[in-house]
């Protein structure tokens, strides 16, 4: 008996336990629901005159290379030259072999004091052959008296015409060949002023202080008219050519046409060089306008090479400065205004370069001096986000944690 009714008190006194535990447990107090706050950094900002920036990619070029070339076919005698050297003005760069020029400029010479002395050949036997005529015109007026005498024949006063005849039109072509002179002469004078040239350009002279590009040509070769010998240009004349967007050529042309100074900077294998936006292609293509900066004259830089560049555009009124941070969107900024986040419309004006560090260049409407932003970037943030003004260092390593939070958040969810 005792066997079947223990396994029943023992359930009976459990239960009792149970309702006297649940009875006496202690009653827990209500949480109230609170508000979370985000702490930021926040930059205290007034709208003002900025110069923007453009980022561009250039390449190093001459427009006033000279490409020297041969100037009739011959032997290349020497050159004095290699890539890349600096030569002073009026340098000797190379040399043509004189045997080749002298022949053809002593020809020319000679055709023309040929012309020369036969002007004054012609002039002689002009007066000769004109003395000749009028011997004729005698001599036919006479047969004529004789004939008419009938002391003479018909034949004679023929023979009396035709030498007459002979006479004038020895005369005459006489005369044509002296008014020819003059053209002849010309022609002549302007191939020996042609050999003169092609003597003269036989020597290869630096016409400025140069550098040179590429030579082509080694002493001994035999060259053909018109092929290249070596390539120089100034050491002052280098340009950067660098494409511009389409949406930012008028600005430009308009700020030169104004007689405004853009400068830039230039970066190539670890140095700074400093240019001048000097004018705009009048041609586009689909990526845009070719815009040339002339490259400050101790610029030593190869020319093709391709270099990274910053260009100033013409002053931005009204605008601010602000860290990438500091977008949301790309659209739109939030100022903290009695510890909560307003979402303010903006106008993305360009980029700005500030002690070697890029913002962003924004304006805003109705945003007066003394506007707090918040710099922080809250990929969660919204209007009227409750946040906390912190500064700068912690602020930002508390920008970066919630970053760290929202990637590795989506990072989990992420199929």
């Amino acid at each position: 008996m005792l066997r079947r009714v223990l396994p029943l008190l023992i359930v009976l006194l459990g239960v009792a336990g149970f309702m006297a535990l649940k009875a006496t447990r202690p009653k827990p107090v209500a949480a109230t629901p609170q508000e979370r706050v985000w702490r930021v950094e926040t930059e205290t900002v007034s709208p003002g005159p900025h110069r923007p920036v453009l980022a561009l990619f250039g390449r190093v070029e001459a427009p006033d290379r000279i490409r020297a070339s041969a100037p009739v076919a011959g032997r290349l005698l020497k050159v004095l030259v290699r890539d890349g050297e600096r030569v002073p003005a009026g340098a000797l760069l190379a040399q043509m072999d004189p045997q080749d020029l002298e022949p053809r400029l002593a020809q020319a010479r000679a055709e023309v004091a040929r012309e020369q002395l036969k002007l004054s050949h012609d002039q002689e036997a002009l007066e000769q052959e004109r003395a000749l005529l009028a011997l004729a015109e005698t001599a036919l007026g006479r047969a004529d008296k004789v004939q008419s005498q009938r002391l003479g024949t018909a034949a004679d006063v023929d023979q009396a015409s035709e030498q007459l005849a002979r006479a004038r039109l020895a005369v005459s072509l006489r005369e044509q060949g002296i008014a020819e002179h003059p053209s002849r002469l010309a022609v002549l004078q302007a191939k020996l002023a042609e050999a003169e040239r092609d003597a003269a350009r036989g020597e290869i002279i630096a016409p400025y202080p140069a550098r040179i590009g590429v030579v082509e040509a080694a002493a001994g070769d035999q060259l053909q008219p018109n092929q290249t010998i070596l390539t120089l240009y100034p050491h002052d004349g280098l340009y950067l050519r660098a494409k511009i967007p389409g949406d930012r050529s008028e600005e430009l042309r308009a700020a030169l046409a104004a007689g405004e100074t853009l400068t830039a900077r230039a970066r190539h294998a670890g140095r700074t060089f400093g240019a001048t936006l000097d004018r705009i292609a009048g041609e586009a293509d689909a990526r845009g306008v070719d815009a040339l900066l002339r490259l400050e004259p101790d610029a030593d830089l190869p020319l093709g090479a391709f270099v990274d560049l910053t260009l100033e555009r013409p002053v931005a009124a009204d605008t601010m400065a602000l860290p990438f941070a500091a977008l949301n969107g790309g659209e739109r900024i939030f100022v903290v205004v009695d510890g909560r986040l307003q979402d303010v419309p903006i106008e993305r004006v360009g980029e700005l370069v500030e002690e070697d560090a890029s913002k962003v260049l924004v304006r805003a409407q109705g945003l007066g001096p003394g506007a707090r932003v918040m710099v922080t970037h809250l990929p969660n943030a919204v209007d009227g986000l409750k946040v906390e003004e912190v500064g700068e260092a912690q602020g930002l390593a508390q920008g970066q944690a919630q970053a760290e939070t929202q990637a590795a958040t989506q990072a989990a969810i992420r199929p």
